[in-house]
């Protein structure tokens, strides 16, 4: 079990606004925030039920993109999960929809955030 992951981003702020609106709809927000005095660079934790788990920081982009999938309640929060990300700036890499080369009920929804990550959302229930 993964007790939180992190990664640097190019462009804090921008990057921190564009997690704010695209994980909404997974039922996370904004937990945790290290300003640059306290660290190496500023660094958000976002999580959900108080605890953050998915942390971005103002280290510098990477060389290579990273894929981070965050499971969600239900197929509606991916859809959710997927517009809201749209509307913040992410960029198109799979809608919604049933992967059925994972398994029969993997459904996901991917996108790339403003440095290129690909961010999924997935929902194993059966629809």
């Amino acid at each position: 079990m993964i007790d939180h992951i992190g990664f640097p981003v190019s462009d804090y702020t921008r990057a921190r606004d564009f997690y704010l609106k695209a994980l909404a709809p997974l039922g996370y927000t904004l937990i945790m925030e290290v300003q640059q005095h306290e660290h190496d660079a500023p660094a958000a934790g976002f999580g959900r039920d108080g605890k953050p788990d998915f942390w971005i920081g103002g280290e510098g982009g990477l060389a290579k993109a990273v894929h981070i999938a965050i499971l969600a309640d239900d197929r509606a929060a991916v859809d959710a999960f997927y517009a809201a990300a749209m509307a913040a700036g992410a960029k198109d890499n799979g809608p919604p929809g049933v992967r059925a080369h994972y398994h029969p009920n993997y459904y996901g929804a991917f996108v790339l955030d403003p440095d290129g990550h690909n961010i999924e959302a997935v929902c194993h229930k059966p629809g």
